[in-house]
């Protein structure tokens, strides 16, 4: 009895032990074979015998070793491989197979053992950091008013809000990285302050006054503006990622926002303007108080236009097609600094650093100057924005800027999704805080209305130019008057050369830093303004080399814009006005449709005029017009470099001094309203000619051909109103 009881007393020191190392040559013969095997021993085990004592018996070193070498290939010998290495080894069949069912446990205990240290060093550290969360929550404070918070108080919309916070603080750490990047890439092959510039300025040298017989020459450049606006270094750039970032993310809410009042419908015009109430509601962390004297103007409006959505996009990213293509609203563009270039093989992520004046073609009107980063971003396949957001907070206060203080431009841009058969949906967003208070008070109504520089006016734009780009791309000849047009190179060399004749014209006649306007003294009603420029002898630069004196005038005409502008371009009444087509016999040689509308089109004219020094005189004309405004563009051409460009050759042979007219609608209807199209109310034409008056670049100006320039226009004005206005007196 007494040694029953000490055997159950060493088996269980023993089985505290199995988890020990016993690669000591001891071998226990349990009572009951293993359940890991899949012998059949059980009639080596009789169960109405008495149970045996244990016997423990030491292996050798050699047995122990040969054991453990077949031990890493077979753990699970079968009765064939137990025998044989029992007999190799001199021992039995049993004795194999309990040493290694034993060795089979003991890897098992160190197994488990190991992984609950590691579960233990894990719980640790779970527990460590649950520890630094609930510290953190018990210090919560709300970010809006500092009173402590814990997440049960959080509303669904501030958990939303942290989350875009997030995703955005993300975004912003991804752009910083490119911006870096891209920048170090860009400043080993340029300096620092090289500027990519829209389109050539002149700059002269002076201003004189008109007492002395001079006028205001053209000055500017970019000179005052690049040193206003320089980078200050890293931190700067981190901001304006910043606010490139969190613009996009307005801009896109904007675009697609539906059904939540934040548009209300504006049913003079058929486009929508923002809810101010709603936008500060929506938007809290972007509004700041508005400075005084400033109103808020914001437009959305939507068109589907005939080009492809990435085409759309290389446009918008490329500061000279962006300028030229809206050359109606955009008088001078210049890119700064380019922070990011993007992904390879497209924009996606680019950033820039730009800025643009923007116009109403009219000396009346002051251009709007605005310092901003233009941001393009893929959203999903197919579908991409570009937004402008304003750098004015990082613009020094001493800028020198004229115009500096009087816009501030909220985030605005496009939204655009790609259609089939290459089309595109472009949704357009403008929201600016303005002072107008400079605008005279016949454009007044237009300005406030939105036709000036609204959403509405740049889809109109961008819709009549892709119509006007798919006609020049077109491969086909059209079945139209084309005249003496022969080739599909002809026809787009003309075209190529209405572009930069309209583009000059454009970009000439409104109000620019880079415009020095002297009003002239006038017994008249019309406020008549002038300018010299001086053009150098430039090969290949479309300009003839000189003085050339601008001038321009602006005034109300009680007819509607689409009558005006049927009068102005229609060859057959063009010598009512025309003082040098006067008496002669305007003849259309060539005709090139531009779009839908008859009225967009080119056209080269020839002036068979009985004065023998003016015969055979050629014009090219280019006239279009969109819901928000009309141009009737001309300037006379030579002959002979003219031929060059109708059989295709360059255009850029053909020196050209634009001259014409812009036609807007007043913005005031019979009952004071807005007008929506250009069928009814009345006018606001603005006349512009470009003479050159001395083929010698220094040469002084004369009062004489100021005095001669200034007849001309008032000539005109004269014999425009008696043509269109019935019953004049």
């Amino acid at each position: 009895m007494y040694g029953s009881q000490n055997h159950k007393r060493m088996l269980e020191m023993f089985e505290k032990e199995l988890g020990r190392d016993r690669d000591d040559g001891f071998e226990i013969e349990p009572d009951v074979p293993s359940g890991d095997d899949n012998d059949n021993d059980n009639d080596e085990q009789q169960s109405n015998q008495p149970p045996k004592k244990r016997s423990y018996r030491r292996h050798t070193q050699h047995q122990i070793q040969e054991m453990e070498v077949f031990f890493k290939h077979c753990p699970h010998p079968d009765d064939k491989q137990r025998k044989e290495l029992g007999l190799q080894l001199g021992l039995e069949p049993l004795q194999v197979k309990f040493w290694f069912q034993n060795k089979r446990t003991q890897l098992k205990v160190q197994s488990e053992r190991e992984e609950n240290e590691f579960l233990k060093a894990e719980i640790e550290k779970l527990r460590s950091e649950m520890n630094r969360y609930k510290e953190a929550i018990s210090n919560t404070t709300c970010h809006l008013c500092g009173t402590p918070a814990t997440v049960g108080e959080m509303s669904y919309e501030e958990q939303q809000l942290r989350l875009e916070n997030a995703l955005l603080r993300k975004e912003i750490e991804r752009l910083a990285e490119d911006a870096t990047e891209s920048h170090t890439n860009i400043s080993s092959t340029q300096t620092s302050n090289q500027l990519v510039v829209s389109r050539s300025v002149d700059v002269g040298n002076g201003k004189y006054n008109i007492n002395n017989g001079m006028v205001g020459e053209a000055y500017g450049g970019n000179g005052e503006l690049v040193r206003s606006i320089q980078l200050q270094g890293v931190e700067d750039k981190r901001k304006i990622v910043e606010l490139a970032v969190l613009g996009m993310d307005e801009l896109t809410k904007l675009a697609l926002a539906n059904g939540n009042n934040l548009w209300l419908p504006n049913n003079n015009l058929n486009t929508e303007i923002l809810n101010e109430d709603e936008y500060v509601r929506h938007f809290p962390r972007a509004t700041a108080p508005k400075p005084l004297g400033l109103r808020t103007d914001g437009s959305r409006e939507s068109v589907v236009v005939i080009m492809n959505h990435i085409n759309l996009i290389d446009i918008l990213m490329d500061v000279n097609r962006w300028s030229s293509m809206f050359s109606g609203v955009v008088s001078r563009a210049v890119t700064l600094k380019v922070l990011s270039t993007g992904v390879a093989g497209n924009y996606n992520g680019a950033l820039q650093v730009m800025s643009a004046e923007f116009q109403v073609p009219s000396p009346f009107v002051p251009s709007r100057e605005n310092y901003f980063v233009r941001y393009c971003k893929l959203h999903v396949d197919g579908v991409w924005a570009v937004v402008d957001v304003s750098l004015d907070s990082l613009r020094p206060a001493a800028s020198g800027s004229s115009t500096a203080s009087r816009t501030q431009r909220r985030p605005s841009g496009c939204f655009i999704q790609e259609l089939p058969n290459g089309y595109s949906k472009v949704t357009w967003i403008e929201h600016v805080e303005v002072d107008d208070k400079m605008v005279q008070n016949i454009y007044k109504p237009l300005v406030d209305s939105g036709l000036a520089y609204g959403a509405k006016r740049w889809v109109a734009i961008l819709q009549r130019q892709c119509e006007r780009l798919a006609c020049s791309m077109s491969s086909n000849m059209p079945t139209g008057n084309l005249g003496v047009i022969m080739s599909v190179e002809g026809r787009k060399s003309m075209l190529n050369l209405a572009e930069r004749m309209v583009t000059s014209f454009s970009t000439s006649i409104g109000d620019s830093t880079i415009h020095a306007w002297t009003s002239l003294p006038s017994n008249g009603p019309e406020d008549i303004r002038v300018m010299t420029k001086k053009y150098n002898d430039e090969p290949g630069s479309g300009r003839p080399t000189g003085v050339v004196l601008s001038t321009v005038t602006s005034f109300w005409l009680p007819v509607p814009p689409k009558r005006l502008f049927d009068f102005l371009r229609n060859q057959n009444s063009r010598s009512q006005w025309d003082i040098l087509s006067s008496g002669g016999i305007v003849q259309e040689m060539a005709h090139i449709a531009n779009g839908h509308d008859p009225g967009n089109c080119v056209s080269l004219l020839r002036v068979n005029s009985p004065n023998i020094g003016q015969s055979n005189m050629l014009i090219l004309q280019e006239s279009s017009t969109d819901i928000t405004g009309s141009y009737v563009i001309y300037a006379p051409v030579d002959m002979a470099a003219m031929n060059v460009v109708l059989n295709g050759g360059d255009s850029n042979c053909v020196a050209l001094l634009p001259s014409g007219f812009a036609i807007v609608p007043d913005g005031s209807g019979p009952n004071g309203g807005p007008i929506p199209d250009l069928l009814s109310g009345g006018s606001l034409l603005t006349v512009a000619f470009h003479i050159l008056v001395d083929s010698v670049t220094n040469a002084r100006l004369a009062l004489g051909s100021v005095t001669t320039v200034n007849t001309l226009i008032k000539s005109t004005v004269e014999r425009i109103k008696v043509a269109v206005i019935p019953n004049i007196t």
